[in-house]
């Protein structure tokens, strides 16, 4: 049990940055540098987050640097978990504001810098991996003053530090001739730069606000509250104050702090800290948490709305049970409601008995639930996304988002004509040298299911980032040229020779020996046309040998059917079927005549 020294100086900072910038590297080696993990312990602890290597929840770790107290808090790069930042954003007195010296500022370190100079913070710009062959520090740092500017950053703001650094290799300098020792020229810049918390004050009554959720098998809802007055104490009475000022009163069974990674119970806890807290299940985002009634509600903490919806419901495919022990819908329910529980980007509609209506931030934000939930067993079927349409003044209104893509030049015009169909608007291009930079604004329907596309299109060579920009007037119908399914009409083993046979039609998803039933997708066309196939057909066999019968089959490898890919291509009339083991196509009639009916019909 920790007991906290009351007079230890605080400082509270958040590392932001794009995807894969190395906002996570860099806070694994300034924790092993202070001593509070060992080698080879990560901040990414999620399994899905090591396979990846991205964020995905927003993490809290501490460390101690010269008497003085680091808390530092991790966020997600990835646009689909914004809305974890801005939470963060609130509860913290600086930014790291990390940028690749090869790539510079990117279109999710504009958003993330844009929230954290709207809420008056002084970023620290931290110029990362700069031993990439093509890194470019002064230019780098060019684009983020450029970029400061360009957001509006006031003359303080403007005038930030530069720390330069090897993230992987825990080094850093403050100027680019310095040499590179280990990371004590960004600890020092932090100390001299970010201001410390307010300290506590005897007798000051107690403020805290909530600005993330956890959860616990054994304590359920915990809430992670940065304290901005007063002191806090385990075991007592509080009053949580919602932002329209309705109170009620709780009780607090488990307090504790961060020490590295670690969750320390503590008997209390002051001003300028971050907290974690036990012994309410109703607590919210954004709460206040006192020791009196009378005091007042901090500003709420906004959090974004989701942008695609879907139905989540139990699998009705003739595999059903194979491979996952939970099925039923009532588990399903149980554990969308678990999720609730800390995912608050998600909504969920549990009106719909068996159905479940699920809304999220994104394709990658419903691809990470499912892909947890196979993980633990369960086997689930959705339908296909789509973006949310909302009536705002008695007009239809959609999702907008901004999308920029970095590509080399010679693939500009496939990418700028897709993005054309799909009522995309080109705002800005920027050449340098042979590679090119495209801001295009669209709606979100126009986005889903081009993802795959623009691999295709820019032969893997291009990166594609987004991110939501409102509520704006319906676009008006989107074409996008769909392919045909090519559907199983039987059940049993695939076999070589009828795929063979199959795959000058179209793109195949399976390969030999693959187990198919009757109104699987076992493939595409590229014609567009709907086809009906026997992919367990073998070969006829006669003991007749004709001139030039014996040639060889050569299957081109399958498409692997992932959970993305599959959100990505499927159509309104299909299921994805998502089992531990495997992710399928279905249409959501099994049998060719009930289809032809529902057609008719």
């Amino acid at each position: 049990m920790e007991n906290k020294k009351k007079e230890q100086e605080i400082r509270n900072i958040a590392i932001i940055a794009h995807v894969d910038h190395g906002k996570t590297t860099l806070t694994d080696a300034l924790m092993r540098q202070t001593g509070a993990t060992q080698a080879g312990v990560s901040m990414d602890s999620n399994s899905l987050e090591l396979e990846r290597g991205i964020t995905i929840y927003a993490k809290n770790a501490s460390v101690e640097y010269k008497g003085t107290k680091l808390n530092i808090v991790d966020t997600p790069g990835h646009a689909d978990f914004g809305s974890e930042v801005e939470r963060v954003l609130r509860s913290i007195d600086s930014v790291l504001l990390v940028v690749d010296a090869q790539e510079g500022p990117m279109p999710q370190t504009r958003f993330v810098l844009k929230k954290s100079l709207e809420l008056g913070l002084k970023p620290i710009v931290i110029i990362n991996k700069i031993d990439k062959p093509a890194a470019d520090p002064d230019r780098c740092e060019e684009q983020v003053l450029e970029l400061f500017m360009e957001l509006g950053a006031n003359d303080e703001q403007t005038d930030f530090k530069v720390v330069y650094a090897i993230g992987r290799d825990g080094v850093a300098k403050k100027k680019l001739e310095d040499e590179l020792v280990d990371l004590t020229p960004l600890l020092d810049t932090i100390i001299e730069t970010v201001p410390a918390a307010k300290p506590y004050t005897e007798g000051d009554a107690l403020r805290a606000q909530v600005f993330n959720l956890g959860y616990d098998d054994y304590l359920g809802r915990l809430a992670v509250a940065r304290i901005y007055d007063g002191k806090i104490t385990d075991s007592s009475q509080i009053f949580i104050k919602e932002t329209d000022g309705t109170t009620r009163k709780g009780k607090i069974t488990k307090l504790s702090t961060f020490k590295g990674l670690e969750r320390i119970p503590s008997k209390e806890a002051f001003a300028g800290d971050i907290v974690l807290i036990a012994g309410f299940a109703d607590i919210d985002i954004g709460e206040t948490l006192t020791d009196n009634e009378s005091t007042e509600v901090l500003p709420a903490i906004a959090v974004d709305e989701p942008t695609i919806g879907l139905q989540f419901m139990p699998n009705s495919s003739p595999f059903v049970g194979r491979e996952g022990k939970l099925v039923t819908s009532r588990e399903i329910k149980a554990r969308l409601e678990k999720e609730l529980e800390i995912n608050v980007g998600l909504k969920v509609d549990f009106s719909e008995g068996s159905i479940f209506k699920v809304q999220g931030r994104g394709e990658m934000h419903i691809a990470i639930l499912l892909e947890n939930m196979r993980r633990e067993g369960f086997e689930v079927m959705v339908s296909q996304p789509q973006a949310i349409i909302r009536e705002i003044d008695g007009k239809k209104h959609e999702p907008f988002e901004e999308v920029t893509i970095d590509i080399p030049s010679e693939f500009q015009g496939a990418v700028i004509e897709r993005l054309s169909n799909r009522a995309f608007v080109m705002q800005n291009m920027i050449t340098h040298e042979n590679q090119v930079r495209l801001i295009f604004e669209g709606p979100t329907r126009g986005l889903l299911g081009y993802r795959g596309q623009f691999t295709i299109d820019t032969k893997g060579e291009g990166i594609l980032c987004s991110q939501m920009l409102g509520f704006r007037p319906y676009a008006g119908e989107i074409k996008k040229r769909f392919v045909g399914s090519m559907t199983s009409m039987v059940t049993g083993k695939a076999v070589a020779f009828a795929l063979w046979n199959l795959q000058e039609r179209g793109v195949i998803y399976i390969g030999h020996a693959t187990e198919v039933y009757e109104g699987m997708v076992i493939g595409n066309t590229s014609k567009g046309d709907e086809m009906v196939v026997n992919p367990t057909k073998g070969k006829q066999l006669t003991n007749i040998r004709a001139a030039g019968s014996e040639e060889a089959i050569t299957l081109i490898p399958h498409l692997e059917m992932t959970i993305e890919l599959g959100l990505e291509i499927m159509t309104a009339d299909e299921y994805l079927e998502v089992t531990p083991k495997s992710v399928r196509l279905r249409k959501q009639f099994l049998k060719e005549t009930e289809r032809a009916k529902k057609n008719r019909a």
